[in-house]
């Protein structure tokens, strides 16, 4: 057994040991149960008592909760900025990629020029100049400005776009003398000038289906201290931000808590275009994340000056009827009446301070308010050092100097209507509003001007005279090109309405009777101005045994007497005698030569008394025609049209063609003439007989309508006076119409009325017989110019008398 146990001890071991694995601790076992055992009895049937939950257990579900439910909305909520950033930003960028605003068409009256020998007094130039508001300085130094002594005016002409293009500012001095300008000369350039340009004047705008008007104006254009006041007052931190500014936010937040109330804004300016643009004015939280969300896209989608424009020309400064007028081009016109590159920095501190509240900073209302605002605008500028101490103190001691009245322009109903009328019939679909157009139109704002005041004074005086209200329509028309100088549709000017100037047709009377005596002198070899016309009772029977027996004004019968004196006495019994031995068809052919629709002209006898239903608009054109020499211009309002970029849309040439002979235009005007120096018109005559005007009363039938036409060497201008009831006004044309006409020259000083001398006219001498008429005699008393087609009649005249005796030349 011994030797057995040692054998086994020294048996080999195995190559394969594997390595002992890692001791456990040691646990008791428990001994089975027996069957049988009530332990084992109590296993089968009892089931182990459950643990009690730990703590950490449920803080722990709760956690991963509220940290996956925050995963989720912060996911959520990330999508929704991230979808709501991607529709803001397509937003933002369809409003500063195209067109920010419905941009209203800006209308331009005429372009004044001015060449060496031109017939314009001096004193006419400075009425233009401070129609345009042009300030009148001792020594002109920048744009806008003029000084004036008795013989010149030197001026520094604003730069202006005009509707050929753009000329820059111009240094210039205009030397006058007895007949006109006689020399203008380039101050800068030191050379004299073929001609010179003043810009027009800005009369108001078209197109716009908004309540608010703005003229766009580019960032280079604004005036660098406007864009340091605004800053410095708005914004200081502008060109550092992000578009939303958190110090603003903090600082603004400060000054309130310790203020105790809403004192100061932290809203940067891009946060103000993004509101003005993009969204309302309701105060609440979300508005509020809109307008911070969408001004970190504008300022990282475009460049500072880029935001800078867009609210430069945003800003809301103030009401022009009911009219918001936004952008601080349009408000300087609106406060001061002047392009905003020429106020002074007080003004455009006064415009940086209503940005805050226009309503509550008006100056008009409140002048106060505005200056102590203005004058915070200042301080701070003052304090960043954008202005010294001297400006300062020169700046906050000038008064506001704003405008009489919160207006942009004078309004012109009337005349807004024709040409409205014409954009629609020349221009068309071409038209297209709100793209910023530009209108230049031809109204003369000087002529207009005085138009208005002229009714305003004139109305009053002749409602007296005519126991009641009335009515009044004015169309002063440019004599050589038809273009319409001023219109007034009613009364009151200023008011839109019914346009008595354009649609209201009435009975023309006697304004008839110088196409009649043109149709004769359109005959030379059968009439002139000497011819002996019957003025004796006279009885016409229709074809339905109607009779008609016209009678003059007076109610007297003279005989016999010249064919000028019947038309300067306004003559009714000669003039249907003339007209009838003319003939009716004649006489219609004329008027539809000067412009009158045929249509509007009935074949019957009682057209040469003016039974004839014309506008004062159609008047108009019949008496340019007539004055021109027998040059019919096409009226019209609008000269041009031009879109942004400079593209020319619609240009009118001014234009003329002869629709009858010079010399009988001629020869009727010479009469028309005598209507003023002794016939119906001579209430002209003392007031203005050096200007040779020319002119035509007339009355209706029962005083229902009182007519004038008058002609100088500028404008021709229709004047009707009446009621819109027909009822009778009690005012003859020279008592009525001809004295607000008279009141219209007071105020714009007529031009003198000049004729060149058509060709086989001559003064030929005439004796007056006992009977009134006139006979041709080299000796006698009576000059009229007449038809002499080889100059026959002048001949024997001067072989008969000594050389010289008679004008070849006859002196307008």
């Amino acid at each position: 057994m011994t030797q057995a146990l040692k054998c086994r001890q020294a048996a080999p071991k195995k190559t394969t040991e594997k390595k002992p694995a890692p001791k456990k601790p040691a646990t008791p076992r428990k001994a089975p149960a027996r069957k049988g055992t009530k332990a084992a009895s109590a296993k089968k049937t009892t089931k182990p008592a459950s643990k009690a939950p730990a703590r950490g257990s449920w803080l722990s579900r709760i956690g991963r909760w509220v940290f996956f439910s925050s995963l989720k909305l912060g996911l959520a909520i990330l999508a929704v900025v991230f979808v709501m950033g991607i529709y803001l930003d397509n937003l933002v960028r369809d409003k500063f990629d195209g067109q920010l605003w419905d941009l209203p068409a800006v209308v331009y009256g005429r372009v004044l020029d001015l060449e060496p020998g031109q017939a314009v007094t001096l004193s006419e130039v400075r009425r233009e100049l401070d129609t345009l508001q042009y300030q009148k300085v001792r020594t002109p130094q920048r744009a806008g400005e003029y000084s004036a002594s008795s013989t010149r005016i030197e001026l520094i002409r604003r730069p202006f776009e005009f509707e050929d293009g753009y000329e820059s500012q111009r240094h210039v001095m205009l030397t006058f003398d007895d007949s006109g300008l006689r020399q203008v000369f380039d101050l800068g350039r030191e050379k004299s000038l073929g001609y010179l340009r003043i810009e027009p004047k800005m009369l108001g705008m078209l197109g716009t289906k908004e309540g608010e008007q703005r003229i766009f104006t580019p960032r280079n254009e604004f005036p660098e201290v406007l864009v340091d006041a605004l800053l410095a007052t708005e914004d200081r931190d502008f060109y550092h931000h992000g578009g939303v500014s958190p110090m603003a936010i903090l600082r603004a937040a400060l000054v309130n808590l310790k203020a105790g109330r809403t004192v100061q804004g932290g809203s940067t300016l891009t946060q103000q275009l993004a509101k003005n643009i993009f969204l309302t004015r309701e105060r609440s939280l979300w508005r509020k994340i809109q307008e911070a969300y969408i001004a970190i896209i504008i300022d990282y989608r475009y460049s500072k000056d880029r935001i800078l424009e867009a609210y430069l020309n945003e800003v809301y400064l103030g009401q022009s009827g009911s009219r918001e007028i936004h952008g601080f081009g349009l408000g300087a016109r609106l406060y001061f009446g002047r392009p905003l590159q020429e106020l002074r920095i007080d003004q455009l501190a006064m415009l940086v301070g209503m940005v805050k509240g226009p309503s509550y900073y008006n100056p008009w209302r409140h002048p106060e308010r505005a200056r102590d605002r203005r004058d915070l605008v200042l301080r701070l500028m003052l304090d960043q050092d954008i202005l010294t101490g001297r400006e300062y103190e020169q700046a906050a001691t000038r008064k506001l100097d704003v405008q009489k009245q919160a207006v942009i322009a004078s309004r012109q109903p009337a005349y807004f209507q024709l040409l409205q009328r014409e954009l629609k019939e020349k221009v068309g679909n071409r038209f297209t509003p709100g793209v910023g157009l530009r209108i230049f139109s031809t109204l003369d704002p000087v002529s207009q001007q005085e138009a208005e005041q002229a009714v305003a004074t004139w109305i009053p005086a002749l409602e007296k005279k005519a126991g009641g209200e009335i009515e009044t329509a004015m169309v002063a028309v440019d004599r050589h090109t038809g273009e319409i100088r001023a219109m007034i549709g009613g009364s009151r000017p200023g008011y839109a309405g019914f346009n008595r100037a354009l649609d209201g047709r009435r009975q023309i009377g006697s304004l008839v009777k110088p196409a009649v005596y043109l149709s004769a002198l359109r005959q030379p070899e059968q009439f002139s101005l000497a011819t002996t016309l019957d003025d004796k009772p006279i009885l016409l029977k229709g074809n339905q045994g109607s009779e008609w027996r016209p009678q003059n004004y007076d109610r007297k019968f003279r005989g016999q007497v010249p064919l000028y004196y019947a038309l300067s006495r306004s003559l009714n019994v000669p003039t249907v005698n003339l007209g009838l031995k003319v003939g009716l068809d004649q006489v219609i052919h004329t008027l539809t030569d000067l412009g009158v629709s045929e249509n509007e002209v009935p074949r019957l006898p009682s057209i040469l008394l003016g039974a004839i239903t014309l506008s004062p608009f159609e008047v108009s054109q019949m008496y340019q025609s007539l004055t021109s020499g027998g040059r019919r211009a096409d009226q019209t309002a609008l000269r041009a049209v031009v879109d942004r970029q400079g593209k020319m849309l619609y240009r009118h040439i001014p234009s003329g063609r002869q629709v009858v002979p010079e010399q009988a235009a001629w020869l009727t005007t010479y009469a028309m003439k005598q209507v003023v120096s002794q016939g119906t018109g001579r209430y002209l005559q003392p007031r203005f007989g050096w200007a040779t005007l020319a002119g035509k009363t007339g009355t209706t039938d029962d005083t229902r309508d009182s007519w004038f036409v008058g002609a100088d060497g500028r404008e021709v201008v229709t004047v009707w006076i009446g009621r819109d009831d027909n009822k009778p006004v009690k005012l003859t044309g020279a008592s009525g119409a001809l004295r607000l006409y008279s009141g219209y020259l007071e105020r714009r000083q007529p031009e003198r009325l000049q004729l060149n001398w058509p060709q086989k006219l001559s003064t030929l001498k005439y004796h007056r017989l006992n009977n009134g008429t006139l006979g041709l005699d080299c000796r006698g008393e009576q000059s009229l110019p007449a038809w002499d087609p080889n100059g026959q009649l002048a001949a024997q005249c001067r072989e008969s008398k000594p050389e010289g005796w008679i004008k070849e030349m006859f002196t307008w």
